[in-house]
């Protein structure tokens, strides 16, 4: 295989499953934290990335890293392992998101841990944003504009989050799944 034979495999293969998902550009940049000039010159043929570059590309499409060249496609199954589910921490809230990168806007889903007395507070998502919010241990409070409600072990709200919004661990520890989905 020629050195112009492997790019426009790869630019092929990266172009092909980018618009497979219906990602923009922009879109596949921002997933990726690849420059949306870059990506658009690999697609193109016209750039040699580096492996961390085509990584991260990849691992945002979710094309078969090792499989690229060849064309073959991504398992049927995938797989995020707990410890490589990707965690941030927001007012002493552990987040950790389930959701694959390609959901982002539209549907997301997270895992949240809440120490006692912990408050995760949202300014207003896009217009039409909802959030459902399961509580699966200890007691919660969820404030969405002037509204507000205690959720104990099991309840599920559903609440406009197109408003700021604030969810609040009682006196105890809780977890909680939080799903939000676009506007």
């Amino acid at each position: 295989m020629t050195r112009s034979d492997i790019h426009d495999r790869l630019a092929a293969s990266l172009r092909a499953a980018r618009k497979a998902r219906g990602l923009s550009l922009d879109a596949a940049a921002k997933l990726s934290g690849v420059s949306r000039s870059m990506v658009s010159q690999i697609e193109r043929g016209e750039s040699s990335p580096t492996v961390a570059t085509l990584w991260n590309l990849t691992q945002a499409l979710q094309v078969d890293f090792a499989g690229l060249l060849e064309g073959r496609p991504a398992p049927g199954i995938e797989i995020t392992r707990a410890a490589a589910a990707p965690v941030m921490v927001r007012d002493g809230v552990r987040i950790r998101i389930l959701s694959a990168p390609e959901a982002v806007g539209e549907h997301e889903v997270y895992e949240l841990t809440f120490p006692p007395g912990a408050r995760l507070v949202s300014d207003a998502h896009a217009p039409g944003a909802r959030e459902h919010l399961t509580v699966l241990e200890g007691r919660l409070s969820v404030q969405s504009g002037e509204e507000s409600e205690d959720l104990r072990v099991g309840d599920v709200a559903r609440y406009p989050a197109d408003r700021a919004h604030v969810i609040a661990a009682a006196v105890d520890a809780a977890r909680a799944i939080l799903i939000v989905q676009g506007g």
